[in-house]
């Protein structure tokens, strides 16, 4: 237990800021409450900072715990903890929601509904990454869901609506598909409990029965909608395309992220067997989610939906390397037993680093999409073209995220996507032969938007344009910092992610093995 309970603090600040801005005038205090939640928000970030200070960056398992009876008749607790998993994602999601923040002064309708909004889509955020009980866990999921709902709807393109609707009935589909895979386990547990960390010592569910089969698919359907995951994915575009910029970056940033985190949180240690079971299963359907997911976004000429086609593309590497973690690998000499475990660490590694990378990385890129559309009000590619005379400074920030985007090393995006490629090899030679497939289409896309946006005869209808003023900047260039630093030196945050990765996949590999022994597992 820590003395001040600082991960309470980190979850808890932007509803404070929420309420705070709720009280204030509409109409007389407009900018007020874009400094109010602007405060809110670094205050956020700046706990989440001074979260690092305590915690000890070597040592597996939650640190910094709080837990509190909450509801004891049914062994509710208010049980809160951060491990090498959450903790990059905890900074990564209080830096993007500073960022959007700033980004989000130029919103004039409705400023004080938007911004209160968007502080209540921080809390729920933050509270999945560092919830140790399932009670709290789907509290802070649900939360997280409704306010984006209204973003996208009332802030969002000429389809916002329909594009609203969708992502909230997909969303809520995978929720009730996980709240009954929650109840599952909660019933098979003895004594009945929603703590994780209890549940996951305990392994209520034993074996593959349809009891297992049935919770696994049921915590899937939550998450691959998160994700998301071909062929679950068609909300992610409408989504991206008619949300306001600050909701693109979020969406992909972090909410996507969600849907991995819990994959990597529950599925796997609470059902290591079912896991190792389907492994083929989710390595397939990544497979696909890759390859589809490079296409599609080749063909858009649309900014906004291209970025939101990459994003399937690159959620499909954080998958495959989850996929490899828990596949079935026969080895009987110690040493390709010792390797094997060596390349699904390093998989699983690159699949959390991924997820940091793409969530740095897209959200750049939806501000950079958001800038351009400010001036020119159109995102068709062809109705540019050598703007890098135009606008240098913004031509030069996009390249370098477009660059990290598609793998260029020296940049973030390199590091992750060549860890899960390493590690997944030695277990689905083919699927990741065929995979690397998804780099190339990714670069061939990247560079043909810079040729067609960037390079060539000026187009003298955007003469005028001004370049990148000083809050777009603000936005951008602590992410093009990041994806320097990560590029150039990952290790910090590799340590991290490895302590809490390591302990998975011995679990892992044991069920695996048990499953291989027994030849009861499906495969290619």
């Amino acid at each position: 237990m820590s003395q001040f309970p600082v991960l309470s603090a980190i979850i808890f600040t932007p509803l404070v800021g929420m309420i705070l801005v709720l009280l204030l005038d509409k109409e007389r205090h407009v900018q007020a409450i874009r400094w109010v939640a602007l405060v809110a928000s670094a205050v956020t970030l700046l706990l989440s900072l001074l979260a690092l200070v305590p915690y000890e960056i070597r040592i597996a398992g939650f640190q910094l715990q709080e837990q509190y009876e909450w509801i004891p008749a049914l062994n509710v607790s208010y049980h809160v903890g951060t491990d090498g998993l959450s903790i990059p994602l905890v900074l990564l999601t209080a830096l993007l929601a500073l960022l959007s923040i700033a980004y989000s002064f130029r919103i004039t309708d409705r400023v004080k509904e938007y911004m209160a909004f968007f502080l209540l889509l921080e809390t729920g955020m933050l509270g999945v990454f560092l919830a140790l009980d399932f009670f709290l866990f789907y509290v802070f999921w649900e939360v997280s869901l409704v306010p984006m709902y209204f973003i996208i709807g009332i802030w969002g393109g000429p389809r916002r609506e329909y594009a609203a609707i969708k992502f909230f009935i997909y969303t809520l589909v995978g929720s009730l598909a996980m709240l009954l895979a929650i109840l599952g386990v909660y019933f098979s547990s003895d004594p009945r409990t929603f703590d994780m960390v209890e549940l996951v010592r305990q392994q209520p569910i034993v074996g593959m029965s349809l009891k297992a089969g049935l919770i696994f698919w049921g915590f899937f359907l939550g998450f691959a909608i998160k994700v998301p995951m071909w062929p679950f994915h068609t909300w992610l575009p409408d989504a991206h395309v008619e949300a306001p910029t600050a909701g693109s970056v979020i969406l992909a940033g972090v909410l996507l992220k969600m849907g991995c985190y819990g994959f990597l949180r529950v599925s796997l240690p609470l059902l290591p067997e079912a896991s190792a079971y389907f492994s083929f299963v989710i390595a397939i359907l990544a497979l696909i989610s890759i390859i589809y997911g490079a296409l599609c976004a080749m063909g858009q000429t649309d900014m906004k939906k291209l970025i939101a086609y990459s994003s399937v593309n690159h959620m499909g590497y954080v998958m495959l390397g989850v996929a490899a973690a828990c596949a079935v690998a026969t080895a009987t000499d110690p040493q390709q037993v010792a390797g094997l475990f060596v390349s699904r660490t390093t998989a699983l590694n690159g699949a959390v680093l991924q997820m940091v990378n793409h969530g740095i990385i897209t959200g750049a890129l939806f501000f950079l999409v958001g800038v351009i559309y400010d001036r020119a009000h159109v995102r068709e590619l062809d109705a540019f073209g050598g703007l890098g005379k135009i606008m240098p400074v913004y031509a030069g920030v996009m390249m370098v995220a477009c660059f990290a985007s598609l793998g260029l090393p020296g940049l973030a995006g390199f590091v992750s996507e060549f860890m899960v490629f390493l590690g997944s090899f030695p277990l689905y030679k083919l699927i990741v032969a065929v995979s690397v497939l998804g780099v190339v289409i990714t670069a061939a896309f990247f560079l043909w938007m810079i040729q067609r946006v960037f390079l060539g005869p000026v187009n003298v209808r955007w003469q005028p344009l001004e370049d990148m003023d000083g809050g777009e900047l603000f936005a951008t260039v602590p992410l093009v910092v990041l994806m320097l630093a990560i590029g150039l030196y990952p290790m910090p945050v590799i340590r991290a992610i490895n302590a809490a990765m390591v302990p998975l996949v011995q679990v892992l590999q044991e069920n695996a093995d048990l499953l291989a022994s027994a030849g009861r597992f499906l495969s290619g």
